[in-house]
């Protein structure tokens, strides 16, 4: 069964159907107990940081922190990555799991933001999630806030400066593009997440 945390934000409804598309057996939540259960667990996210103190306030963020100790494959799309991080300079009142060090920050103001299309990446190392999509794929971008690039970097993107767009470090996965909204290229990802050993 494949979870995805339901924290009332973010594009659950679209995540849902890319994944149904592919034949995956999906279950939106925002029930604790459910997500304990989860053999993979998904957190999208559209919109503002300061929405993912949701996952403190129903529980959802301890279940989430249980599941990933006991490696369930994790997946954090958008603000569902940068809430990966310690925290994001768009609402620093406003803790991350922090499952990776560092801070999310604004794009530079020599660019337009929120960055809004299709863009493409460039691949550090082999990458369990791209596995079988290509070289240089183009996904589907939508955000004002970006991780540097990092040790568990293994995707960036370039706009006004390099920012990473997949993180993956042992069951821990974030992508900063949407890949329900990523054509051919994002589904193969979510297969690929789907098919992981649990």
């Amino acid at each position: 069964m494949i979870v995805i945390a339901d924290y009332g934000a973010g594009n659950l409804a679209s995540v849902k159907k890319a994944l149904e598309h592919i034949g995956a057996f999906v279950v939106v939540t925002s029930d604790p107990a459910v997500v304990a259960a989860a053999q993979k667990i998904i957190l999208p996210g559209v919109g503002h940081f300061s929405a993912t103190a949701a996952l403190e306030a129903c529980g959802l963020k301890s279940a989430i922190a249980d599941a990933i100790r006991r490696a369930v494959p994790f997946l954090g799309i958008c603000v569902g990555m940068q809430w990966m991080f310690e925290s994001s300079e768009e609402a620093p009142e406003t803790p991350g799991l922090g499952l990776f060090p560092g801070s999310c920050q604004r794009f530079p103001a020599n660019v337009k933001s929120p960055h809004v299309g299709w863009n493409e990446l460039s691949l550090y190392r082999p990458c369990r999630l791209l596995q079988g999509v290509g070289d240089g794929p183009f996904v589907y971008f939508s955000h004002s806030y970006r991780v540097p690039v990092m040790d568990a970097t293994v995707a960036e993107c370039d706009y006004g400066d390099s920012f990473s767009a997949i993180v993956e470090r042992d069951n821990i996965y974030g992508v900063q593009f949407h890949p329900e909204k990523s054509g051919a290229a994002g589904l193969k990802l979510l297969q690929n997440f789907c098919h992981l050993p649990c």
